[in-house]
C-alpha cells in the first residue's frame, strides 16, 4: 500500500515538473512573438510616415 502513495507522489511530481517546462516554453514563445509584432508595428509605422511625408 505504501508503493501506490509513492507512486501518486513521483507522478504528481512529475506532472507539476512537466507543466513547468511547458509554461517556460510558453512563456518564450510568447516573449518571442510580441518582439516580432513590435518590430513590424515599428516598420509599418515608419512607412506610413514616409508616405504621409511623400504626398505633402
Amino acid at each position: 500500500m505504501e508503493w501506490i502513495v509513492i507512486a501518486a507522489v513521483l507522478t504528481a511530481t512529475a506532472g507539476l515538473l512537466v507543466l513547468g517546462v511547458l509554461a517556460c516554453r510558453l512563456w518564450l514563445g510568447v516573449r518571442a512573438l510580441a518582439e516580432q509584432v513590435d518590430t513590424a508595428s515599428r516598420a509599418l509605422a515608419e512607412a506610413a510616415g514616409a508616405l504621409a511625408g511623400q504626398r505633402r
